[in-house]
């Protein structure tokens, strides 16, 4: 199906009065659908697969602001570290390492946030508040010497209950608002948290990057595995 332009409209001139960051999450989505929305002036695009946001790059616009927001493995930073513009889930000191190795190879700084583990659920990923604080405290950041993090990003719980949404979000932003002291240059101020479903109440509670894709895209079609 086609973009939902007038949705698209109505939430980027809210989020824009908002100073929030729309990050169109555009995975499974043919190239034309993305070009549409590039054609009403949006740049900045979230993938989760390695070799699908590989494939788009190569053949979209290249002013496009390419924000991998999926779970990365080590072994494929590599392809997406020449060109992406922002790596939302890192989630660990390893990926850290690693997207750094791969920054030197290409002579870039590749801004980064890193991901905290606030949901219930067992299969979403990230640093926990202690081993966030310790990292941060240790300067063993200092030694990536091509990377930048920027802020933090979070997955709330796939759930309808209001209440439990917002204590993971406040939970995320008393993170950010503690781990922002580590970083007096000012550069440490994103804070991704909200989708499609909860992304006015993230932004109530602090988020400045939504990542929103059903409510721009229309519903995923994704492939039959056999």
């Amino acid at each position: 199906m086609p973009v939902i332009i007038s949705a698209y409209q109505s939430i980027q001139a809210s989020l824009t009065e908002q100073q929030v960051t729309l990050i169109a999450v555009s995975k499974t989505k043919p190239q034309e659908e993305l070009m549409e929305l590039y054609t009403l002036g949006h740049r900045a695009f979230g993938e989760n697969y390695v070799q699908e946001l590989v494939d788009k790059e190569a053949a979209l616009p290249k002013d496009i602001q390419w924000h991998f927001i999926g779970h990365l493995q080590s072994n494929k930073v590599k392809y997406i570290a020449p060109f992406v513009y922002m790596i939302h889930g890192v989630d660990s000191e390893k990926l850290l390492q690693e997207i750094n190795k791969q920054a030197i190879k290409q002579n870039r700084i590749i801004d980064c946030l890193l991901q905290i583990h606030i949901a219930t659920e067992e299969t979403k990923f990230g640093f926990d508040g202690p081993a966030l604080h310790e990292f941060l405290l240790s300067g063993r950041l200092s030694s990536y010497t091509n990377i930048r993090i920027r802020g933090l990003m979070g997955m709330a719980s796939f759930s309808q209950d209001q209440a439990l949404l917002s204590q993971e979000f406040t939970t995320l932003k008393l993170y950010f608002d503690k781990a922002q002291q580590a970083f007096p240059d000012g550069l440490f101020n994103t804070l991704s948290m909200g989708m499609s479903s909860d992304y006015a109440l993230a932004i109530s509670k602090g988020s400045t990057m939504v990542r929103i894709g059903s409510l721009l895209f229309g519903a995923r079609n994704y492939p039959a595995k056999n």
